[in-house]
Order: C-alpha cells, then structure tokens, then sequence
C-alpha cells in the first residue's frame, strides 16, 4: 500500500505542477543490484518504469537521470530512452540539480525526485514532490512525500508516472491513444 505524507489533495495540486521528472538510478530504477563480470557491468531496468518515462516524456514533461554513480549501462539506458538529462557524477545530487534547474530555468517546485538513500536526502528534501521506494532506507522514507507500493528496480518510477499524468489530466488521452 501506498503511503502518503500529505493529504491526497495537497499531493494531486503538487504533481499537477511538475514540470521535470528526475530520479536517482541504483535503487529507483534498479534494484540496486550490480553484476560485474570480466568486461562489463550489467544493470536490471524494469521496462514498464521506462514506459513510464517515455509517456512522462511524450507529454511534455522533461525527464533527468542523477546519480552519484557513473555506469555505461546507464548511459546506455538513458540513451535507449531518450532521456533529457544525465548526471553521472560525484559532486552532489543538490548541486546537479541546482546546476540543471539554472539551465532550464524550472524551479524546485517544479520537480519530482525520487530516491532512496541517503545521498538523496538534499534532493528529496527541497522537491516539491518527493518520492521514494518502498525499500528505501527509513530517513528517504520520512522526507518522501510519498512512498511507492513497489521496491526499486520493480515498476516504482512507473508507479509516480502514471501519478504525474493522471493528476496533470494526461492518462486518459494516453490510454485512449494506445487503445485506438
């Protein structure tokens, strides 16, 4: 079950203003598990989260990437999905963020994270929706203003997504155009 840190009213009027969908990687939209073999690292993506993704996307919504962790199956994934933004880098999630926000003039009102340890605590803190996984450690889990049914790496973004298009009015037109 779906917890929620604010009334369901107050959490439909803030993902009706989301404008930028930002995520960290490793335990979002993994399950924060790594296979390493001789020659390269491998990483398990959940395909209806990048569903999710492409719809936030094909709406209008810009999509980010940050984590504090470079990987090329990263890259690789964000590039299959197009994804708009991609931080892969060890200076801090905040300042990622701050710098992206400059660039594309949103505010942090304006975005929804997702994480779910404790270098997203910054992140989760200043978003105006926050958003974590169900086997997030307890501290995300106390900043997030809603937690999600699914463990990371099993449909969780997906989860937020659908969350961000049905209360921006967008889900009806969407499955509309993919019953057609």
């Amino acid at each position: 079950m779906a917890v929620y840190h604010l009334s369901p009213a107050e959490l439909t009027a803030r993902l009706a203003r989301v404008r930028l969908f930002l995520c960290d990687v490793d335990g979002i939209l993994t399950d924060s598990s790594i296979y390493i073999g001789q020659s390269a690292e491998t990483k398990r993506f959940h395909i209806r989260d990048g569903l999710g993704l492409v719809m936030l996307r094909d709406a209008g919504i810009k999509v980010g990437w940050v984590s504090a962790r470079p990987s090329p199956a990263t890259t690789l994934r964000a590039e299959e999905l197009k994804v708009d933004y991609l931080e892969q880098t060890k200076v801090g999630k905040v300042a990622a963020i701050t710098r992206l926000l400059a660039q594309t003039g949103f505010g942090w009102d304006e975005i929804s994270y997702m994480g779910d340890d404790v270098v997203d605590l910054g992140a989760l803190r200043r978003a105006g929706v926050a958003a974590t996984v169900a086997d997030a450690i307890p501290e995300a889990k106390a900043m997030a203003h809603y937690i999600t049914t699914a463990p990371g790496g099993h449909g969780a973004v997906r989860e937020v997504a659908d969350l961000v298009l049905k209360a921006q009015g967008r889900w009806a037109a969407i499955v509309a155009g993919h019953a057609a």
